[in-house]
């Protein structure tokens, strides 16, 4: 199962935000991706388009009672694949990261997967589609190095990045909680989790 190396140096403040590097071990790490992947063969991943009609770079499934979708429709959490299947439960070994990292007692209702093949990336964006942005969001990664940027709390202006690699988690709560964010490229290749490389991004949140 691996373990959360709870011991591990102060988490690296960004402007708000905490990076705890190296939380996850190398056995918790190939644990969570093959729980992930036990997810995925439930509600296969897809590419997202957006209401513009846009493909996304990225591929995304969930777990939880919700997921997020984007379509024609707009941007929305549904407790439905587009397949019409309810989303699986999120996995333990991924709760336990929220659970020690959070702060928070409520358990999170939706985890997107998100899966970054060569020349994926994701554009600056906050999450704000959530009924309540009091509750903070858990990011995990897995696999491939990433660059992540952090931005402000409204668009444009400085900012600032650093690379995330497999068995980080960063933490976006208060303030930091609606800094744009995103994630400029990854490293294809630079990690060996994942059978066919690429990066996993697991985000935690409490969306309903």
């Amino acid at each position: 199962m691996g373990k959360l190396t709870e011991e591990a140096a102060p988490p690296l403040q960004l402007r708000g935000l905490a990076v705890h590097a190296g939380l996850i071990d190398e056995a918790g790490q190939a644990a969570m991706a093959e729980d992930i992947r036990q997810v995925v063969r439930v509600v296969p991943m897809r590419a997202p388009v957006t209401p513009s009609g846009r493909k996304m770079s990225v591929r995304m499934s969930a777990a939880g009672d919700l997921g997020w979708v984007s379509d024609a429709g707009g941007y929305r959490y549904s407790a439905r694949h587009h397949s019409g299947i309810p989303w699986p439960p999120i996995p333990a070994s991924v709760l336990r990261v929220w659970e020690l990292v959070s702060g928070c007692r409520r358990p999170p209702d939706s985890c997107l997967i998100n899966l970054y093949g060569e020349g994926a990336r994701m554009g600056m964006h906050r999450d704000a589609d959530e009924a309540c942005l009091d509750w903070p969001v858990v990011s995990v990664s897995l696999g491939d190095d990433a660059l992540f940027r952090i931005g402000n709390l409204q668009r444009g202006g400085r900012t600032e990045s650093v690379w995330l690699h497999s068995g980080d988690v960063v933490v976006m709560g208060g303030e930091a909680r609606l800094r744009y964010h995103g994630i400029d490229r990854i490293r294809f290749g630079s990690s060996k989790l994942l059978c066919n490389g690429g990066r996993l991004n697991l985000t935690l949140r409490v969306a309903g």
